[in-house]
């Protein structure tokens, strides 16, 4: 489980086995340590978030603010989840 950052006690991470074939590029969200029930980001090809889910029920204004930073961060997100998978598809 790689963990791409960290934003507060919130961590920002993938998942080591994400299916095959591999899902498109998108990180999972919870508070502290990893954890079945995460909260689901796609990561578009523009460098945009998409909620897929908030299964960790965080916080909305919480969720927004954590979201701009993988934003801001995108290329960073990209660039780690390339490194780790070796290919990267997009969802849009």
């Amino acid at each position: 489980m790689p963990q791409v950052f960290k934003v507060g006690p919130y961590w920002v991470y993938f998942w080591s086995n994400e299916n095959d074939p591999l899902e498109p590029i998108h990180v999972h969200i919870s508070e502290g340590k990893p954890q079945a029930d995460s909260t689901k980001i796609w990561i578009t090809s523009a460098g945009k978030c998409l909620l897929d889910n908030n299964d960790s029920h965080i916080p909305r204004r919480t969720l927004s603010n954590i979201i701009k930073v993988i934003e801001a961060r995108s290329d960073e997100v990209i660039e780690k989840w390339k490194e780790h998978f070796g290919e990267i598809r997009f969802y849009c």
